[in-house]
């Protein structure tokens, strides 16, 4: 009996050392070092990191704002698992540093369920500030629809994710939930539940058919089905069924992120640091507010014909009257749209015909003159006396001249990135 009352106590106080470590109680942020940092990251919907180092004036600044928003957040979610702000010595803890990429102090950086968000925290830094984004990220990212006909008024510019399930409480609405929380930022997740989705479980048998003679899928009540909605407003893309596991989070996460982050993306003001920052040259589709047919074929022409440069470059469109003052510096305005342009962080290059876009190999070609440096070295010193195409728009472009310089690089990381202002850009 001795034996087993001490062997109970040493595994209690086992339990309650592990306990501790990963769910402290004291105040302030916790102390992310390699030996409990994955089992946090792994154990908790929200994990909010302060990458510092001590010599950093700016981190010093910080920490303080950043502990007493510990402590709000710690008394507005106490629940165990749910979200957790912990600060990351990148002095002591190189490992955890060089795995998360930091190169600056302080740097803040979001995980959910164990992912890593592309997107650095960048707004104001105070402890309300920092609660209030706390609490946006752990809002619920789906949207309940009671009947299909709820979908109809669904926008469409946007790229849409649909459950639909018997009961709430089944793991695959879980995983599902997950996938919606890592990526809410991308795409718009709706759900429905019981009716609303059993509408979608119509009779059939195996081999039957619908009026047009399709073959009918018999999904039986109770199995999930989880559908991509395109933004059919900008694109020609389909709707799509995900065919894998949906138990698997990863492999669910995988199809759902290649649906919503679509190989050209919107550049707007809010999130073009984001996207400078990622080093890629930018090829811009500047276009009128309503013309979406350009934007629509634009993709089209980009999925189909330069897959394989999105390694190597960022596909984007702008609203041309937001970006008036890129226009500007090519020497163009809203009357001119739509319009090409390749910014590479140096200079900014016109694709001289917007028309030529639907000339197979043309865009490629754009691409591969800003490669190999003849974009600079014509407008510097006018068209290669080898080529056997003139540029129809090199009168501006003779020798001596210069292309404009960059306007999307002072959209980068900004030099205030460590002040503490009110009107922080972080």
């Amino acid at each position: 009996m001795q034996i087993w009352s001490t062997q109970k106590c040493r595994h209690l106080a086992i339990f309650m050392i592990i306990y501790r470590l990963y769910n402290p109680t004291d105040s302030g942020a916790v102390d992310m070092t390699s030996k409990n940092i994955d089992i946090t990251l792994a154990s908790n919907e929200l994990v909010f990191l302060n990458f510092y180092a001590e010599w950093c004036r700016f981190s010093s600044l910080l920490a303080p704002i950043f502990n007493e928003a510990a402590d709000k957040v710690k008394a507005a979610f106490p629940e165990q698992g749910k979200v957790v702000l912990g600060r990351v010595d990148c002095d002591r803890e190189t490992s955890i540093a060089s795995r998360f990429h930091i190169t600056k102090y302080p740097t803040l950086k979001v995980i959910r369920n164990g992912q890593v968000s592309k997107r650095e925290y960048r707004g104001q830094r105070s402890a309300e500030a920092f609660l209030d984004f706390v609490r946006k990220q752990l809002e619920d990212p789906i949207k309940e629809f009671k009947s299909l006909k709820d979908l109809e008024n669904l926008d469409s510019k946007k790229r849409i994710i649909i459950g639909y399930f018997d009961r709430r409480d089944q793991p695959e609405y879980d995983t599902f939930r997950k996938v919606a929380t890592n990526l809410k930022e991308d795409c718009q997740f709706h759900v429905g539940f019981g009716d609303a989705a059993q509408a979608m479980h119509p009779p059939a048998v195996e081999g039957s058919s619908d009026r047009r003679g399709n073959p009918v899928l018999n999904i039986t009540l109770g199995h999930p089905i989880i559908v991509f909605r395109p933004d059919v407003e900008l694109s020609h893309e389909n709707d799509d069924t995900y065919t894998g596991s949906l138990q698997n989070f990863d492999e669910l996460k995988i199809w759902a992120q290649e649906k919503c982050i679509p190989l050209v993306r919107e550049i707007t003001f809010e999130n073009a640091e984001e996207l400078t920052e990622e080093g890629l040259p930018l090829l811009i589709l500047f276009h009128k507010k309503d013309d979406v047919e350009s934007i629509k074929d634009y993709k089209a022409i980009i999925e189909a014909q330069l897959l394989d440069e999105k390694q190597n470059v960022n596909f984007l469109t702008a609203d041309g009257h937001r970006f008036a003052h890129p226009l500007h510096h090519l020497g163009k305005s809203e009357d001119d749209l739509p319009l090409i342009a390749i910014d590479s962080f140096r200079h900014m290059y016109m694709f001289p015909k917007f028309e030529d876009m639907y000339v197979p190999g043309k865009l490629k070609q754009f691409l591969q003159d800003l490669y190999s440096g003849k974009l600079h070295r014509e407008f510097h010193y006018g068209p290669d006396p080898q080529a056997n195409e003139v540029n129809t728009d090199t009168d501006s472009r003779g020798k001596g001249t210069s292309p404009p310089e960059s306007t999307f690089r002072k959209l980068g990381p900004s030099k205030n990135r460590y002040t503490l202002l009110h009107k922080d850009e972080l």
